[in-house]
């Protein structure tokens, strides 16, 4: 059931106009400037932007897997330990997260979860 780093990689790199920026301590992506997710290597977990009901179920319904990190701007982040998810799962929140984020316009022109190379 656990996703692997590299696999949350190929998922977000399905994704139209990302742009990773790599830091000292995680990586951030944004699209078309926009923040929509993190990655920390060190504890193997992914913070993502959902909206607050979303984050709020996460977090109830499974709290091994997903943590609360923030909320900001009438989003609820979450963390992911990658350890507890399965990579449907995670694409399906990466996307959603990438589709809050994205302009209307390019949420348009991918309106479905882009499929997952494995």
């Amino acid at each position: 059931m656990a996703v692997q780093s590299d696999e949350f990689f190929r998922i977000v790199g399905t994704l139209a106009d990302v742009q990773p920026t790599k830091g000292e301590k995680y990586t951030s992506y944004k699209v078309r400037g926009k923040l929509f997710g993190y990655y920390w290597p060190r504890t193997q977990t992914v913070g993502l932007k959902q909206t607050l009901s979303e984050q709020k179920a996460l977090v109830s319904e499974r709290p091994g897997v997903f943590e609360e990190q923030f909320t900001a701007g009438g989003f609820g982040w979450v963390v992911v330990h990658l350890s507890g998810i399965d990579a449907d799962e995670l694409a399906e929140l990466v996307f959603e997260a990438w589709r809050l984020s994205a302009p209307e316009e390019l949420v348009a022109e991918v309106p479905d979860l882009p499929p997952v190379p494995r």
